[in-house]
Formats: C-alpha cells, structure tokens, sequence
C-alpha cells in the first residue's frame, strides 16, 4: 500500500516514513504548494487543505499539521507555531516564559486523509510535557529542542533519535492512528 503524503517539510515526511514503515505502508513525498487556511483549530485546518491537496494531484493523499500549546499562554503559539517560529524561533518562546513556573504545554497534531470526490478524514494526536529552561539537542526540527515530552526521561525532542521520538509525539499517534485506518480499510491505490 502507498500513500501520498503533501508537505514542504522534508523532516515531517521523514518521520512520518518512519512510522508508516512500521505498518507495511510505503509513503510518497509530494510538495505541491497549497493554501493553508489559518483557525484557531487544527482540524479545520487540515480538512480544506486535504481536499484542496487532493484536487491539486488528482489522487488520494494527506496532509498533517501540528502546533505547540503552552498553558502558561492560553495555548500560544498553537496552530500558528510555523509562523512563529519563523519570527521567534526557540529563543523567543523561552523568553516569553522567563520566570514562568507553569512550564507545562502539549503537542497537539491533526491528520486530513481525502480520496477524489469525497470529505477528508480527520485523526488526531497529542503529547504533553513542558517547556525546557533552555534549548537542547540538535535533532528534529521547529520548537523541538525545547519540549521535553512525559515520559521521556526529561530529554527534549531533539535529543532524541527519531525512532525514540516516535515513541511519544503527537504526530507518530495521529498519523498512527490513520495507517492503522488504511491498513484494515485498504482503499487507497498503488497496492
């Protein structure tokens, strides 16, 4: 089985690989641009961009989009962490927090899945953790070397290996969770 996975972010598809791998599911890197409409929620993001990725290639495929939710902050930067970043990076969120003692904040990622002709599929995932007092580690990518997932033995995302952080992350569940859907449905082409 093969699935098209649209993104312009060449390590999201690298894990996403991964763990599509782990399920016997081969996965397609398609970068075609498309137009990602800005809510407050995650799903309602992904599901106009699975169907307009869909209409662009003309076959099924999916798309994932995740943000980072600090509670100190209401849940900023949350659906808008990409353009966040880009403008504060690591070190702007970690001085948003100075002398902040709730550090606590969660990983929250949507998945959209939409075949020609249909409604997209939404599944989601979620870790929690805390925001680091400084960033650590050089692996991952976006605001992972200052995330410290529950559970994992206080190493930030990025000093982790991507197998190890595929073992917490909200996108190994959410996109899990839709390979675990294809593979007992198997209604996408290729095989």
């Amino acid at each position: 089985m093969t699935l098209n996975f649209v993104t312009s972010n060449r390590k999201k598809f690298e894990e996403a690989k991964l763990i599509a791998e782990s399920h016997g599911i081969e996965l397609n890197h398609r970068n075609v641009p498309y137009v990602e409409i800005q809510d407050d929620r995650l799903v309602e993001i992904v599901k106009p961009s699975a169907q307009q990725a869909c209409a662009l290639i003309g076959e099924p495929c999916f798309v994932e989009d995740s943000g980072l939710f600090v509670e100190e902050m209401g849940g900023f930067p949350g659906p808008y962490s990409s353009y966040v970043y880009r403008r504060l990076g690591n070190g702007g969120i970690l001085k948003l927090m100075e002398d902040r003692e709730n550090r606590r904040a969660k990983f929250m990622s949507a998945v959209g899945y939409c075949e020609p002709g249909s409604k997209p599929t939404v599944f989601k995932g979620m870790v929690e953790g805390s925001i680091a007092f400084e960033p650590s580690g050089s692996k991952g990518f976006g605001f992972d070397p200052i995330f410290i997932p529950d559970g994992g033995g206080g190493r930030t995302f990025a000093e982790m290996t991507s197998k190890m952080k595929n073992a917490f992350s909200h996108r190994a569940e959410a996109i899990g969770k839709f390979v675990k859907w294809c593979a007992r449905n198997r209604k996408l082409g290729g095989g």
